[in-house]
């Protein structure tokens, strides 16, 4: 019986932290001794290209993955390299004494190095689905092969054994199953097949399994589908795909290879609005091939949404979604990036934040938004089919962060105009289209382009021929005032109180009607006491009677938005009352405040109510709004 060694105080350790710790799901083990397989095989490959008694082409490796429903086991071999019985002791024997490692460091800056492992400690993760592992090793060119054995941290053994080939095979004994954990899906042909393509589908060699299958008999007739008509035949099937679709030239693809690719790695039955397949190389060089959606996810704009972008090191993911890799306003973006030049820790589930990590976020982001500027110049359909879809995340990331994105985003922005029946205009089209005397951005915001055409405060602008930007969904508002200005244009809300807008002489006709009427406007400001902060002439109504602006930093808009929160109910915006002097209803007021001041008083709260419903916000009384009104259409004086 072969002497059981211990495993040394500090491995004894880590082989515990290992199974209980380090790792974040169970099932990466598998990727972890594929990934082993695979270096093994590459060694030995490495070795093929200046030894000619290697005897094995590219074609001839192969890993092969063999379930056992039966004696619930589980078996990974591979032809590569294999262990000598000092290597056995060496690898295994010492937790973190990576082999690949050491080979990787030796061949550094050689061609055909594509070695994964780095940390020596992938293997034991085969402890956390394993009670008991033994691997059966041969190394190329050695007479004897040896078995090291082991049940955990109790310690290990090594002694000869047969084998006939180089390489090594790793038998795992499953654990028992519990409540919690169904050690025995690892079994399951449909569960092996998963979680290679998940994690390990685009290492280089095949890995193959046989596979059962239900298929139907030669001989059977077409209307039969009983059971008798099927037979179960076993099938040699190849799991992973080798080469991955974002290693290959762009002139080998098609874009059918990147739709079907697209939608069967990020289960979209829809085609990609665009793709983008890019190598970088520099500082820190990657692959990547990114997607942008044609339609937002029915989550997106949900707290539930999960952002990120798979990450792949030499074709092994680690990680499903690296949310570091991408920025929250392209948050929309699917893909994946693949490097050889990450820094990982010990489990290889997750990154180190490094300046490589930050350097390919930057790099991405910049791919992304140059990108879109072309799609936005060349095709302005698609494009807006792209704003429809995600332009309110650019609007959010442009007022998030304190505006840090801005100036990435803006050129990326799309408004509705008043122009040519409500279409879409960028800031930069607008800025060419100003008049040579308008000085600000000018815009409004409103619940629809057709409400807001209806707003009396837009009627005299769009008379004058000025362009007016459309503002109708929530986060705009507050997006524009992030931005302050576009290329020296600073914008202006033709709704705010101070919007200067009228000729010198129509400023000096207000001027005057104010002096002359100052007894009026202070007596309906004082009736409205509370709801407004003051009353004034109106410069920018032309037939309707009356309308809300408003002064200081919170605007209509943004009261209306806020007070949308359960923090927000006591947001209140300083509204004021702007009237129409060439209006009826002004030669009414002067009439009342020289005749019957009281009923000057229903006057004033049925005209702000009037303005309030205009600008789509509610009135405080609507009953008794509508008793003031009925008691208007009484009178008979």
């Amino acid at each position: 019986m072969p002497e059981t060694k211990q495993f040394k105080a500090e491995s004894k350790r880590l082989l515990d932290m290992m199974i209980n710790s380090i790792y974040t799901h169970k099932e990466i083990f598998l990727r972890e001794l594929i990934s082993n397989a695979s270096d093994a095989i590459d060694k030995l490959y490495f070795r093929s290209l200046t030894d000619d008694t290697v005897g094995m082409k590219l074609s001839d490796f192969e890993i092969r993955i063999i379930p056992d429903k039966t004696t619930r086991t589980l078996t990974i071999t591979d032809n590569g390299i294999g262990m000598t019985e000092e290597e056995l002791e060496s690898n295994l024997g010492i937790i973190a004494n990576s082999g690949s490692l050491k080979f990787k460091s030796e061949n550094a800056g050689k061609d055909d190095v594509d070695i994964i492992g780095q940390f020596g400690v992938g293997f034991y993760s085969a402890f956390m689905v394993a009670k008991e592992v033994e691997v059966r090793s041969k190394a190329f060119g050695a007479d004897k092969a040896y078995v090291w054995k082991s049940a955990g941290t109790d310690g290990y053994t090594v002694e000869e054994c047969d084998k006939e080939n180089a390489g090594t095979e790793i038998i795992l004994k499953l654990k028992d199953n519990t409540d919690d954990d169904k050690y025995d899906e690892y079994t399951d042909q449909w569960t092996l097949k998963d979680l290679v393509r998940k994690y390990s589908d685009y290492i280089r060699f095949p890995i193959k399994m046989n596979v059962e299958d239900r298929k139907r008999k030669p001989d059977a007739k077409e209307d039969d589908y009983s059971d008798a008509a099927y037979e179960t035949v076993i099938e040699e099937q190849t799991l992973n795909s080798m080469v991955p679709i974002w290693r290959k030239n762009k002139n080998e693809l098609k874009a059918e290879d990147y739709t079907e690719f697209y939608r069967d790695k990020f289960r979209d039955y829809s085609e990609p609005l665009l793709y983008i397949h890019s190598k970088t190389e520099g500082a820190v060089t990657y692959d990547s091939l990114l997607f942008i959606p044609s339609r937002a996810p029915y989550d997106y704009y949900s707290k539930d949404y999960e952002k990120g972008i798979r990450l792949y090191s030499n074709g092994v993911m680690i990680m499903d979604k690296c949310k570091e890799l991408i920025p929250d306003h392209f948050s929309f973006v699917k893909g994946l990036v693949d490097s050889a030049d990450l820094s990982l820790n010990i489990s290889r589930e997750m990154l180190q934040h490094d300046s490589q990590l930050a350097a390919i976020a930057k790099s991405i982001e910049k791919k992304i938004k140059s990108e879109l500027e072309k799609l936005l110049k060349n095709d302005r359909e698609k494009y807006e089919q792209f704003w429809k879809a995600f332009g309110m995340q650019l609007k959010f990331g442009v007022y998030s962060d304190f505006g840090e994105h801005k100036e990435t985003l803006q050129d990326l922005l799309l408004f509705t105009s008043s122009a040519e029946g409500h279409k879409l205009t960028t800031l930069e089209e607008y800025v060419s289209r100003m008049k040579d005397d308008q000085k600000s951005i000018y815009y409004v915001c409103g619940e629809t382009p057709e409400k807001i055409d209806l707003l009396p405060q837009t009627e005299l602008v769009r008379e004058k021929g000025y362009e007016i930007l459309y503002l109708t969904d929530n986060v705009d508002e507050f997006a524009v005032k992030m931005m302050i200005q576009y290329k020296e244009k600073p914008f202006q809300s033709i709704s705010d109180g101070n919007f200067d807008f009228g000729t010198e002489e129509e400023k000096e006709q207000a001027k005057k009607i104010s002096e002359e009427n100052k007894d009026l406007f202070d007596f309906i400001g004082k009736a409205l006491e509370g709801k407004i902060k003051t009353a004034k002439v109106s410069e920018k109504l032309k037939t309707h009677p009356v309308c809300l602006s408003s002064e200081g930093a919170i605007s209509l808009e943004m009261e209306k938005v806020l007070k949308q929160n359960p923090d927000g109910k006591d947001v209140k915006s300083e509204k004021v009352l702007e009237i129409n002097p060439n209006h009826q209803i002004f030669t009414t007021l002067k009439d009342l405040y020289a005749t019957d001041k009281d009923k000057l008083k229903d006057y004033a709260d049925i005209l702000y109510d009037q303005a309030l419903l205009i600008e789509g916000m509610p009135i405080e009384d609507p009953v008794g709004f509508s008793n003031k009104i009925c008691s208007l259409m009484t009178d008979k004086k």
